[in-house]
């Protein structure tokens, strides 16, 4: 079973995608904010962490950072408001695999 992370500080929407990805048979653990996501980061073993930018603590652009710091593997989407141009390219560049924005 595939094990995903889920960060993102709206918990309406944090809800939806845990419901959505444990409903397709995915195994979903979600985290707030930044700082959570990095403990569990490095707590435990992720295929895939879908990733929002605008987080309290640490910004998901710095979260992407350490985790490709430790990791080249895992699959990392980021999932955002943030739609500007720049953003997308900062978000690829920080190591995402792809960007994608809300709504979704």
């Amino acid at each position: 079973m595939y094990k995903i992370l889920a960060v993102e500080d709206s918990p309406a929407i944090l809800n939806l995608i845990r419901m959505s990805l444990e409903d397709a048979g995915y195994l979903c653990v979600c985290a707030e904010d930044g700082v959570q996501a990095a403990d569990l980061l490095e707590e435990r073993q992720f295929d895939l962490v879908l990733l929002d930018v605008m987080l309290p603590g640490i910004d998901g652009f710095e979260v992407c950072r350490r985790i490709r710091g430790n990791n080249s593997k895992i699959g990392i989407i980021m999932l955002t408001a943030r739609s500007q141009e720049m953003d997308k390219v900062t978000g690829l560049m920080t190591g995402a695999d792809d960007y994608v924005t809300k709504p979704f």
